[in-house]
């Protein structure tokens, strides 16, 4: 069984592309999930699958001006429009213990740029429109620069050279820094721009740096095995491909009517622009926890993500999100075999639209997810800048279209290269940086023999709108949470447990004894002392049973009282908004 042996979403994908190369057939991922063995797979293979496969990326004649990809289109707007930032620079952070050889790793770094001419482009523009300009080798050179440091400095050095601009119409995507912090001990730091590169980017960028260094100790040139294609091979063959009306309908229907903004629990309102300012903050999932989530999974027949998706949608919804909540994810966007030792930007977004309704138990929300992912994937091919534009939703500078929310499962291996005569270990480079309101990255950790080791998990928030304080009760929430629907998966979401044990002692605290309520406490003050007497209990419930706790309403009336005031309306009357109805509260 495919997903018993620990098969996720992005090994699925691979497999998938394995088999329309080798069998000339499609394969969707449902049907992967629909038959996750080897013979049940191999007798729809030998049935024709789903037909023969799109065209296959091959190198093509270069025009002149060779056009970016639809996503390289996207991040250059965005570059134009808000100016030069850090937002979009993706930092690999290395520290190599030993005798580095720094001449054999300025050249290695030469080598890798020139195998990869997605590192050697740069993006001016011709009319008023971008295009790809790739440089030979000879005019391509990084620079290596080399510095002591002192280790208290190191971490500062660090992000400040991770969050220098690109000047994308001239500078190329990639940098490279080295600091020596002892005489056996340097930090090495790789920036490359988001328009260049990606996660499963990594991958192939790290195993060519190893081949070529090891290569160059040794005083000769890496034998790197030939690549199929390169990145404006890609790009030619997305912009030769009209987008598929099936796809675009199955969109158009999928999100008709999804919320434009995913209500949290924001500390302040929106400003009128994103600054895109940001913070990060990691914590950890148990290994016990981590192989009963696995174990959840296995028997619905679904993904890891899957269930981390349902669990971070409960927590939306239990703050006041509703019960039809959009979220964000990233495919990888490789849709042929030929890409995948390719360094570039390949990674497409998807909306994955959650229905709760009913207050379900976890289980069945599994079903719920697992159904309308595997809907999803089976339409990833349209890029999201495309979908945007087609289904033309209200756009605003205040804050990311269609959702707000992004998660996604880090799959890639995070083991650091292994470098000739070296002892190196991954850094963790922190950002300032937030490309969304929530972004939630899992990253399932394994022992030696695969069993689970526990999940980290980093969540980076904008801090234009939230408060420190406010997102880690949000980590210990769907924390509390992850364990106990392990426990008590056929619960029902208003009945799984979210409070820990310090909030859950706070409460009993407050609700000891009668509580001294004045006579002149008029609706407001009796609403807020309910809301901290029992903030899970259900506060509004219409007849159709669709209910909002006293926290959610408490959230809600909160957020449509900040809007009003940012519109110029009066402090004396706000309207509460519960289930779609409107609930007038005197709140002053």
């Amino acid at each position: 069984d495919f997903f018993g042996l620990g098969g996720h979403s992005l090994s699925a994908m691979r497999l998938v592309n394995r088999v329309r190369g080798v069998f000339g057939v499609e394969v969707a991922i449902r049907d992967l999930f629909d038959r996750p063995t080897i013979q049940a797979l191999a007798r729809h293979i030998e049935n024709g699958a789903g037909g023969s496969t799109r065209s296959r990326i091959e190198p093509a004649q270069r025009p002149s001006h060779p056009p970016l990809s639809s996503a390289q289109r996207r991040l250059h707007f965005l570059n134009c429009f808000d100016g030069p930032s850090a937002v979009y620079n993706v930092p690999v952070a290395l520290r190599l213990v030993g005798a580095l050889d720094v001449q054999a790793l300025r050249a290695a770094l030469r080598d890798v740029v020139g195998r990869h001419e997605s590192l050697r482009t740069v993006f001016p523009d011709r009319d008023g429109e971008p295009y790809q300009r790739v440089l030979d080798v000879g005019s391509a050179a990084i620079e290596l620069t080399v510095a002591d440091i002192a280790p208290s400095d190191l971490d500062g050095a660090v992000q400040a050279a991770s969050g220098e601009p690109f000047g994308l119409a001239e500078d190329l995507p990639i940098r490279a820094r080295v600091w020596r912090v002892g005489p056996d001990e340097h930090v090495l730091l790789l920036v490359v721009h988001h328009i260049a590169t990606d996660g499963w980017s990594q991958g192939p960028l790290l195993r060519d740096l190893t081949q070529a260094y090891d290569a160059r100790v040794q005083g000769s040139a890496p034998g790197f095995a030939p690549l199929p294609v390169q990145y404006a091979d890609f790009a030619l063959w997305q912009a030769d491909r009209a987008a598929d009306q099936r796809d675009l309908e199955f969109w158009a229907e999928q999100l008709r009517g999804v919320p434009e903004e995913t209500v949290l629990p924001l500390d302040r309102p929106r400003p009128v622009v994103r600054s895109q300012h940001g913070a990060q903050i990691r914590f950890d999932v148990d290994q016990d926890t981590h192989a009963e989530l696995q174990a959840l999974a296995q028997g619905g027949n679904a993904t890891l993500f899957m269930v981390l998706h349902a669990a971070v949608a409960t927590v939306l919804h239990r703050y006041g999100a509703g019960t039809d909540i959009a979220v964000g994810t990233a495919v990888a966007g490789r849709s042929d075999h030929a890409l995948d030792d390719l360094v570039g930007f390949f990674v497409n977004t998807l909306v994955l639209r959650t229905d709760l309704s009913g207050n379900p138990d976890f289980q069945t929300l599994i079903e719920r997810v697992r159904d309308a992912d595997l809907r999803a994937y089976a339409h990833q091919d349209i890029p999201f800048e495309e979908l945007v534009a087609h289904l033309a939703p209200v756009r605003t500078p205040a804050r990311h279209p269609l959702f707000q929310v992004m998660l996604s499962v880090d799959q890639t291996d995070p083991v650091p290269p292994a470098l000739s005569g070296l002892t190196v270990e991954n850094v963790t480079v922190p950002t300032d940086t937030a490309k969304f309101d929530l972004a939630l990255v899992f990253q399932p950790n394994q022992h030696p023999d695969g069993t689970p080791a526990g999940i980290t998990i980093q969540l980076t928030y904008a801090t234009d709108i939230f408060n420190p304080n406010t997102i880690e009760a949000l980590t210990h929430h769907l924390s509390t949470l992850l364990t106990d629907v392990t426990r008590n998966p056929h619960a029902p979401l208003r009945e799984l447990e979210m409070t820990t044990v310090q909030e859950r002692a706070g409460l009993l605290e407050w609700g000891a004894g009668p509580a001294a309520v004045p006579s002149s406490a008029g609706l407001a003050e009796r609403f807020a002392l309910q809301v901290r007497r029992t903030p899970l209990a259900v506060a509004v419930e219409a007849a159709d049973g669709t209910a909002v706790t006293y926290a959610e309403l408490d959230a809600r009336s909160d957020r449509l009282a900040w809007l009003l005031r940012g519109a110029g309306a009066g402090p004396e009357r706000f309207v509460a908004v519960a289930m779609g109805r409107s609930v007038d509260l005197v709140v002053a």
